[in-house]
């Protein structure tokens, strides 16, 4: 039995003042019986045994002040595992599962660590609890000193992909102790702040763990799924409580009970986007400094514990959290909140340039053409434009002013008929590029708007092919690579984009998730072109060349994905050449007799990683 949360329900289960903004603190007195366990919000002060009766009964006792929403509990036939490197923190899970807890959870107190060097705060409870149960509708529930998850989310140390997914929800879990248990939210409105600084944490860990590669690639694709909702069905406004909102849609979205599922989970998303943009906006060491700020004042609050008129610091409200940055920073953000969390909606823009070469100047012109469609609003402010030209990246801070804006950029650099040269990039590193394929009276390589994502936005850009490829080829960042790959199935017939993406995909210094998407382009180019292009061929020997055996090409090597980003790779390029289709429609014979062999020569038995879900994988593949 468990407690899970739907927002404040916790009058369902127990007679309480459910608000978020009523603290108290809490003795919880639980009976079960004698084979069971009881695990609840606050430190285990004492178990008593009854003999006669078969029960047991646990007091748990909470001392920090907490909101009934926040108070959960759990009874089942658990076992305990109390954390070695930090003993505050104790995991529980079914007897039979005990070993895949321990490879689950022998990052815990890194989590801790990590967060409490961040906000220069230790962490604020007592005691920590993770328990895992069946049949949880949710990946995770968070209350005070309390997280309940699936036991979906238990994994062996042989498998790869759950630990990605699982490390990810156990720091939310976590980061929701500070700003969601600890520091509560005043009102429904107040929601997207604690669920927006708790999803800047967990995935700032996130970084720390996995690399900025993969943290940009995270950002990009909660961006992606937040503007497709808000395009498909409505704008997400973070704080309906503004005086200037009025309900428009068939739910209302003032309280969490009317909150649609779908609603509910877009919400969480873009509250984090939203605060990684106040990030840009004020600078991380401030905003750090502010997080810093609500919890100092929280933890003095806790310790007037018979004077409740200090407690509203253990509550974020908005106007609270614009008080504690006008203190910190002396900054204003009231046109911040106006224009991304008093109303709903996203920015898309969409951009084309040409190059004046007596003026050595582009042209750039910034077009806002879909303000009338749902979830687009018109953006007035500031956009930053990178221009990538022959003599290094220059970075240009434009004003947008109306729905319809051009802008003259100075180049810095002088067109050249040479066609190799070192070019600067932004990282400050020089690399050799054939500029053969470039317009030989203009400097400008390509031009990228917003790439650092400070707004939640929407780009159409236009530019050549050729510029397209040479971002792809020799940009680092990560999101410009992804933003090509998006265009270039678009020029099918360029021979050359053909051999590009077979670069790519071969090329070790690429980060694995665009060479997993550049398979993917390679193959809508591949069944665009049809016929006159060996598309089954070339990706069948690009494959033999990764993955096939020294000895014989044409038998796949024996498993041995202790290199994950190969093991990526080698999957996603497995699931796109099933995807490959004749002019017919149908595919490919050899490409069928390719899988088939897969499954026959697949041999796992010196992999110390699991091939289960690289089976899966194959099995996908048929199934295309």
């Amino acid at each position: 039995m468990f407690t899970y949360e739907r927002s404040n329900s916790s009058r369902l289960w127990f007679p309480c003042v459910d608000s978020f903004s009523e603290s108290c603190t809490w003795t919880i007195l639980i009976t079960c019986h004698e084979d069971y366990t009881a695990i609840s919000s606050g430190e285990l002060v004492e178990v008593e045994h009854s003999v006669q009766k078969k029960k047991k009964r646990f007091y748990y006792h909470l001392q920090i002040p907490t909101s009934a929403s926040n108070i959960g509990l759990v009874v089942g036939k658990f076992t305990p595992i109390v954390h070695p490197d930090m003993h505050e923190v104790v995991h529980f899970c079914f007897p039979t599962l005990k070993s895949l807890l321990l490879d689950t959870c022998g990052n815990t107190h890194r989590i801790f660590e990590y967060y409490e060097d961040m906000l220069n705060t230790r962490y604020p409870y007592s005691t920590y609890k993770q328990v895992f149960v069946d049949n949880l509708d949710s990946k995770y529930v968070a209350f005070a000193t309390l997280s309940i998850f699936s036991i979906n989310l238990l994994h062996s140390k042989h498998i790869i992909e759950q630990a990605y997914a699982t490390r990810k929800i156990l720091a939310q879990a976590i980061a929701e102790q500070y700003f969601g248990c600890f520091i509560s939210m005043q009102s429904c409105p107040d929601s997207w702040l604690v669920r927006g600084i708790a999803g800047f944490l967990a995935h700032d860990y996130y970084k720390k763990a996995f690399g900025n590669n993969e943290y940009r690639y995270q950002v990009k694709e909660a961006m992606d799924k937040v503007i497709k909702y808000e395009q498909q069905f409505r704008p997400i406004v973070l704080d309906p409580s503004h005086k200037g909102y009025t309900e428009k849609d068939y739910f209302h979205i003032k309280n969490f009970h009317t909150w649609s599922p779908l609603y509910d989970k877009m919400h969480r998303v873009k509250s984090f986007l939203i605060m990684r943009m106040l990030e840009n906006y004020l600078g991380r060491a401030l905003l750090l400094q502010v997080f810093n700020k609500m919890l100092s004042l929280a933890q003095i609050a806790i310790t007037q514990k018979y004077n409740s008129n200090s407690w509203h610091h253990l509550y974020a409200s908005t106007g609270s959290f614009i008080w504690a940055i006008s203190t910190v920073t002396g900054k204003n953000i009231d046109t911040f909140l106006k224009q991304w969390v008093f109303q709903g909606g996203h920015v898309k823009l969409t951009g084309s340039f040409v190059f004046h070469r007596r003026r050595n100047t582009v042209l750039l012109e910034i077009r806002q053409v879909h303000v009338n469609k749902t979830g687009v609003w018109q953006y007035l402010g500031p956009l930053m434009i990178w221009l990538q030209e022959l003599d290094g990246t220059f970075k240009h801070n434009l004003q947008i002013e109306d729905n319809i804006s051009k802008h003259d950029i100075t180049c810095h650099s002088k067109s050249r008929r040479n066609k190799k040269k070192k070019i600067p990039l932004c990282t400050g590193e020089e690399i050799d590029m054939d500029l053969s394929a470039m317009d030989q009276d203009s400097p400008v390589l390509w031009l990228r708007i917003d790439p650092e994502m400070n707004l939640l936005r929407e780009v159409i850009l236009e530019q050549p092919d050729y510029q397209w490829q040479y971002q792809l080829r020799y940009e680092r960042d990560i999101i410009a690579q992804l933003e090509s790959l998006a265009i270039l199935d678009n020029y099918s017939t360029n021979s050359t984009i053909r051999n590009t993406l077979s670069e790519i995909l071969g090329n070790d210094q690429i980060f694995y998730r665009v060479r997993c998407e550049a398979a993917f382009c390679l193959r809508k180019v591949a069944n665009k072109v049809g016929s006159q292009y060996n598309g089954p061929q070339t990706m069948i020997k690009l494959f033999r060349k990764l993955f096939g055996s020294p000895s014989c090409q044409h038998i796949v090597r024996m498993n041995n994905f202790s290199n994950f980003k190969m093991y990526f790779i080698q999957k996603s390029l497995i699931v796109a050449m099933a995807g490959l289709r004749t002019d017919h429609g149908i595919c490919p014979h050899e490409i069928l007799r390719f899988l088939l062999d897969l499954f026959k020569y697949n041999d796992n038995s010196k992999n110390k990683f699991s091939d289960a879900y690289f089976r899966a994988a194959m099995i996908d593949a048929l199934a295309e």
